[in-house]
């Protein structure tokens, strides 16, 4: 169902969004599952909020920031929604970020309670996360609050449920909607946070860029502690009025691609790796009911695209771009407009500016500045707001004259060879294209006698300078953007959102060299 998009009415409290959502949908209309399969209703999901929002304002205070470690389930959901009810702000802290960088994302954020769940620590063996939290923070675990919910809390989420306008806490638009911490794939997270219009904006932008029908399902597998995840995979859905299905973790290979065709999925929400990954062990019908595919967060591979058509016929797979701090969504792909080797066309209400980068012809910096873009970045000093309300992506890109976005590599993923240029993505595209099969990242070392050299660190054991420089020849690529240098290594490390983990194969690359010298 296509909608037109209007910027006034994304200025809203996330809460009210949802109310208005189980009006205009159906307050009985499952609009949330998981893998424990108990559906929950519109109906459900508010009084839940509610009843489980009063025990946690219980031992919060108004407006403070509450930690949320939890994997993308039913009950990550819920406590989004419990926090907004009693105007708490959601900081969703990222498991798979490592200890150090965890305390680090409590103290920025002032994080003093941390909700998790026992069993999520259990099976995820997280019990040295937890330790090292509660030297800086409280962890109150779900399970425990859930066994103190009585007859009067029961009875309060009915009241709240039947008029949820009348008790839940009055917020504002421009109030905090969630903290979230960036991926870190060139150094430490940093601290964003996005309003409530922020986030609604963006589920509009999207919902006007691609027509959406209710009686879909989006099937989630992707952490809501990353922005793709929180709003493509939760916001989304449901307050376009589409089931969310949510999914723990998005390595489970073998158990997702049943999973999707049991829950009836018409959207799957992954990235390139994953993707890849579901789609070289699952039967014909397990994907092959999917309306399409939507991937972000890293670049989607020609292999992945023939891969999905050659096996599950019509299901395209939609190659989007975003960034934490627009909320995330900037450009996808279209179903009905789906151009291989772009990121897709510009979301409504975004306004761009190229800014040009030296030694690189065609394109420019991408500045992005709209509706969807963050209120600013948490630092030890308090917030610091984009200048202008401009977001500087960092990436280069070429637009085309309908705002189709190419992106050409990241201002750090360049490097000065010789006194050229070079792109570290053209030459991971070439590695990519000799070696699809495999996993590769390309690096930029110190040279003394070129300024910098490339490093290609990759999974593929056999690999050789020789079949990059013949590749390179022939699509006419400069020699420069060969890696000489080649690091073999069992697994190229990435993060919990499926990116390459571009600081850990930096580490691996500066051991090497200690080793060679």
């Amino acid at each position: 169902m296509s909608r037109s998009y209007d910027p006034a009415a994304s200025r809203r409290s996330l809460f009210d969004a949802l109310v208005e959502a189980s009006a205009k949908y159906g307050a009985k209309k499952p609009i949330l599952e998981d893998q424990e399969r108990n559906p929950l209703t519109y109906t459900d999901l508010i009084r839940a909020s509610f009843a489980l929002g009063r025990k946690i304002a219980a031992f919060t205070q108004p407006g403070e920031r509450v930690g949320v470690l939890l994997p993308a389930s039913a009950g990550a959901v819920v406590t989004f929604f419990a926090l907004h009810a009693f105007g708490r702000t959601p900081t969703m802290l990222n498991f798979t970020a490592g200890i150090r960088n965890l305390k680090a994302a409590c103290d920025v954020a002032g994080v003093k309670q941390v909700l998790t769940a026992h069993r999520f620590i259990e099976q995820g063996k997280l019990h040295d996360i937890v330790d090292a939290i509660e030297t800086v923070a409280s962890v109150t675990y779900l399970e425990d609050v859930r066994e103190k919910v009585g007859l009067a809390d029961k009875l309060f989420a009915a009241a709240a449920g039947a008029f949820p306008k009348r008790f839940r806490a009055e917020t504002k638009p421009d109030d905090p909607g969630v903290i979230l911490f960036t991926s870190g794939s060139f150094g430490a997270p940093r601290g964003v946070i996005l309003s409530q219009a922020n986030l609604i904006a963006n589920v509009d932008q999207i919902a006007a860029h691609i027509p959406l029908d209710p009686d879909w399902v989006m099937f989630n597998p992707l952490p809501t502690f990353h922005c793709f995840g929180l709003t493509g995979g939760v916001l989304l859905p449901i307050l376009t009025g589409m089931k969310a299905f949510e999914y723990p973790s998005p390595l489970h290979t073998k158990q997702i691609p049943p999973l999707i065709k049991d829950s009836k999925a018409s959207i799957l929400l992954a990235t390139d790796t994953f993707v890849n990954q579901y789609a070289r062990v699952s039967e014909r019908d397990e994907l092959g009911g999917l309306k399409f595919i939507v991937c972000g967060a890293e670049k989607v591979r020609e292999e992945t695209h023939n891969l999905i058509r050659d096996r599950f016929g019509d299901v395209p797979v939609l190659e989007g771009y975003g960034a934490t701090e627009a909320s995330p969504v900037i450009a996808v792909n279209k179903p009905t407009d789906n151009r291989r080797g772009t990121v897709g066309g510009l979301l409504p209400g975004i306004e761009t500016r190229l800014e040009p980068v030296e030694g690189i012809p065609g394109g420019g910096k991408l500045h992005v500045r709209g509706p969807n873009v963050m209120t600013g970045y948490l630092t030890a000093n308090g917030l610091e707001p984009p200048v202008d309300g401009w977001h500087d992506t960092g990436d280069v890109v070429d637009l085309s004259e309908d705002n189709w976005i190419k992106i050409l590599g990241r201002v750090k993923r360049f490097a000065k060879v010789g006194g050229e240029m070079v792109s570290l993505t053209a030459a991971e595209d070439i590695a990519t294209a000799v070696w699809p099969d495999s996993r590769h990242a390309v690096i930029a070392m110190p040279d003394p006698k070129k300024g910098e050299r490339l490093v290609l660190v990759t999974d593929r054991r056999d690999a050789d300078p020789g079949p990059l420089v013949a590749h390179a020849q022939t699509i006419g690529a400069p020699e420069l953007a060969v890696p000489r240098k080649i690091i073999r290594v069992p697994e190229v490390p990435v993060l919990g959102t499926g990116k390459t983990d571009y600081v850990a194969i930096m580490r691996m690359a500066e051991a090497d060299g200690r080793r060679a010298a």
